[in-house]
């Protein structure tokens, strides 16, 4: 999940919310407003909505935290982290390689939930020290602000625990399916398909809810179900996936004969002459003999068109320094994942500094559809 707006970074990690993440972030602040405005009817509305607003912008912060631990974790076992994103049901580190064990697994899985737990017990401390207790009610605005803060800390450490793939809890089931099983594919499996029950459990209570009269409540139940649900199936196919390219690399599925075009060509006759008569989408650009770069529809499309005639390959391509390239033994399940991540169609492949072929997300797919057609 990309960010579309880029808050910054910590400690290297970039932090973004996906545009989903505003719409829950108004739907927080208006939940928490009417729960004040309940609980503390004598209160002011300025006083109630300064607090509902503070509050939220505390919560979402404790959800990066959360998601901090798992990178913080990711990295003590050198797995690196390339963004944090808030989205509309919390957030997600993204980890650019898998879990090279179940141990790894495990503990970064379980980071999350300890994290969540321990603000939560932590404000819940602070709230008691300043004399507030269970089953009473919080006399100023910053007691209540601390309590609702540790019982909602510690409800989403409970809630992540649920075994329900791709939840914390379902990452923790997965680790010890493959620490017993000592199978990464089969643990995933496993977990994917509890996750899918789980996450039926939630639409049915959802609905069920929904047309008990608990209005958005239940809708919401089902909403978390209904993503809980896609992400467990393509958790699930990715699985398959990976199994289906287990032991294939770079070398067995890349083309070797890549259509070269010279720096110099402009794009009007790149487009003409090659793209369009030869079907061909990723060209090499070259000059004097020496691989400079990749050119595709994607670099020649945001150039205007009446200047196509006046733009050369070598001011729009890719230079080959800025590109991700493979050496011919890199797993093929490897090189997938960099195109899905870079949202790119190709890899070039390089050996010694010598162009030795292209691998694209096309051959790959194609790779895996024979095999799904001869049930290999």
């Amino acid at each position: 999940m990309k960010a579309s707006i880029k808050l910054g970074r910590i400690f290297g990690i970039e932090i973004g919310l996906h545009y989903s993440w505003l719409i829950i972030a108004v739907l927080i602040s208006l939940s928490l407003a009417a729960y004040f405005s309940n609980s503390h009817p004598n209160w002011s509305g300025g006083i109630i909505w300064a607090m509902a607003i503070f509050t939220a912008v505390l919560f979402f912060i404790a959800i990066i935290l959360h998601e901090l631990s798992h990178a913080f974790v990711a990295r003590m076992y050198d797995l690196p982290v390339r963004s944090i994103t808030l989205f509309a049901l919390g957030g997600v580190a993204q980890i650019e390689k898998e879990s090279p064990n179940a141990k790894v697994e495990f503990w970064m899985a379980i980071a999350g939930p300890i994290m969540s737990a321990v603000i939560g017990f932590v404000c819940l401390g602070a709230a008691w020290t300043a004399g507030w207790r269970v089953g009473i009610e919080t006399e100023t605005p910053l007691l209540a602000i601390i309590v609702w803060l540790g019982y909602i800390n510690i409800a989403l450490a409970v809630f992540n625990m649920i075994p329900g793939f791709p939840m914390d809890g379902g990452r923790i089931l997965r680790a010890a399916i493959w620490w017993i099983t000592g199978n990464q594919s089969k643990a995933t499996r496993g977990a994917s398909i509890t996750g899918q029950i789980i996450a039926f459990g939630f639409i049915i209570l959802g609905l069920f809810s929904f047309f008990s009269g608990a209005g958005f409540g239940g809708v919401w139940i089902a909403f978390i179900g209904w993503f809980l649900l896609n992400a467990a199936k393509a958790t699930y196919v990715q699985s398959e996936v990976a199994e289906g390219l287990h032991g294939v690399l770079v070398r067995d599925l890349m083309r070797q004969e890549c259509p070269i075009i010279e720096s110099r060509t402009d794009l009007q006759t790149l487009v003409d002459e090659h793209l369009l008569k030869t079907g061909e989408r990723c060209f090499i650009v070259t000059e004097i003999d020496e691989t400079v770069g990749i050119i595709t529809p994607h670099e020649i499309k945001n150039v205007e068109r009446r200047m196509w005639a006046f733009k050369t390959a070598a001011d729009v391509m890719k230079p080959i320094e800025e590109t991700h390239t493979l050496n011919s033994e890199t797993p093929v399940s490897e090189a997938l994942e960099i195109i899905g991540r870079e949202d790119i169609n190709q890899l070039p492949v390089i050996s010694d500094g010598r162009l030795e072929g292209i691998i694209s997300r096309e051959r790959i797919l194609s790779y895996l559809l024979t095999r799904r057609e001869l049930n290999l």
